[in-house]
């Protein structure tokens, strides 16, 4: 009998393990919910443990916060989302808006009937067990297998009966970051997510890639737990008023002096950027690169200033003094209270990083970043980009990109890892389509079932 690449896709089809659905049915939805909101909703709740991959201001907030509702009227136990820092104070105003009643809290104390909100450093002094449902707000820091962050919420929740996690960068950096989503929601542990479906990347030390022959069944699995949007028609919704508004992209080359730091018997410095070297050759365009970063952002409107260091956050707090800094070192109550006045408009300028605040919050009344700095993270780079090219922003968005000359190969690794992004969401976004056309699709998984081969194999 002869056997073809379509056989083998059933058969490699045929041993995906699909999410078993966990879910009940909703009731009443909020009547300010969107068409592509509900179906979404709908699907969460149905599965009772899902991902939600949509793209920024797509209304991920009210997609989490009435899932929560749901879910403690369901339970009788109160629901918690988890939020980056800053994050939590804008749920709840969002929670106020759609009339859904969400409380912030520090500690377990102060936990009560309802919608729970805290940041994730709050977690260690909180008791999952009293929560019948967790939402993780920008799930994206799931995505290292072997964090300790990522290793605590999974076990913490490996019981909570209802699971959400919400991002719209679910694996900025390669595919095999969605295996931390499936073990976060029990769809399936990573280490099997990579033994069914990729390969060793030999090229690439501890990095897999995708199987050929199974990408068309990886994405209907993932997509057996998951939703993928970058517009509201994806979900069945209407594009009308979610147009993004462009981004105008200007990249500004600091020269470096290839005579500074001239290494023992050479001529001068050979520039090169890896890891190790990245903020060594940093320090040796620091001054220029702050004060170009500084006279772009010296006309008089709403700036926000993206460093990678302590010296360029210290440097352009200076260069800039009606800026506000954000640090690392600072308490988390001061963080937020800052990154929350520049969102109200009590300061002008932020200085900052994107690890610190290129997540979850809405700086729609700024269109305009001056990137001082860059760095190998794309994640980070898009989700600072979206603080502010985001759906209700009423103006063309500037970002003014400073690299020094021995940087170029770094920007082009971020332009590469977009791509890649980009490609994956698409791909995601079709497999979406194809499930909610099958009914089918969905194939319990349990690590006790028995392997089905096909007939031809044993011919």
């Amino acid at each position: 009998m002869t056997k073809t690449i379509e056989d083998y896709r059933r058969f490699i089809s045929g041993r995906a393990g699909n999410h078993c659905q966990n879910g009940f049915t909703p009731k009443q939805f909020n009547d300010l919910l969107k068409i592509h909101q509900k179906n979404a909703l709908d699907f969460a709740l149905n599965e009772g443990r899902s991902a939600m991959f949509l793209d920024t201001g797509l209304g991920k907030s009210f997609i989490e916060l009435e899932f929560a509702r749901q879910c403690q009227e369901e339970t009788g136990k109160p629901s918690l989302i988890l939020t980056p820092l800053a994050v939590a104070g804008q749920i709840v105003r969002e929670g106020e808006k759609f009339n859904i009643d969400a409380r912030q809290i520090k500690e377990q104390s102060e936990v009560g009937s309802g919608v729970m909100v805290a940041n994730y450093e709050r977690l260690p002094k909180l008791d999952p067990d009293s929560f019948g449902a967790i939402i993780l707000d920008e799930s994206s820091i799931l995505k290292s297998f072997g964090g300790k962050t990522s290793e605590m919420i999974c076990s913490a929740f490996a019981k909570t009966p209802y699971r959400m996690a919400a991002t719209a960068t679910p694996a900025p950096n390669d595919h095999m970051e969605i295996g931390q989503h499936s073990n976060f929601l029990g769809a399936m542990p990573g280490p099997e997510m990579l033994s069914r479906w990729f390969i060793a990347d030999q090229s690439k030390m501890g990095k897999y890639r995708l199987k050929g022959h199974a990408v068309e069944s990886f994405w209907e699995w993932v997509a057996s737990w998951s939703r993928c949007a970058t517009m509201p028609s994806d979900l069945g919704g209407d594009d009308t008023g979610y147009i993004l508004p462009d981004v105008i992209r200007q990249v500004h080359t600091v020269e470096r002096d290839i005579m500074d730091d001239v290494p023992e018997g050479m001529l001068f410095a050979i520039p090169e950027i890896n890891a190790t070297s990245f903020h060594k050759e940093k320090r040796r365009t620091l001054q220029e690169r702050c004060e170009l970063a500084a006279e772009l952002a010296n006309h008089g409107k709403p700036v926000t200033v993206w460093c990678e260091t302590n010296d360029e956050s210290a440097l352009l707090a200076k260069l800039i003094p009606d800026s506000v800094e954000v640090f690392g070192s600072q308490s988390a109550e001061e963080k937020e209270r800052r990154l929350l006045g520049f969102a109200n408009g009590d300061y002008r300028v932020i200085v900052t990083k994107p690890k610190l605040a290129g997540f979850g919050v809405n700086w729609q009344h700024c269109a305009h970043a001056v990137f001082a700095s860059i760095s190998f993270s794309y994640e980070q780079h898009y989700q600072a980009v979206r603080r502010s090219q985001r759906f209700g922003q009423s103006e063309q968005v500037k970002n003014d990109i400073i690299i020094s000359d021995t940087e170029k190969s770094v920007w082009d690794i971020v332009h590469r890892k977009a791509k890649d992004h980009d490609s994956m969401k698409t791909e995601m976004s079709k497999a979406m389509k194809r499930a909610q056309n099958n009914v089918d699709l969905r194939v319990k998984y349990g690590s006790r079932d028995k392997l089905q081969f096909p007939e031809w194999l044993g011919e």
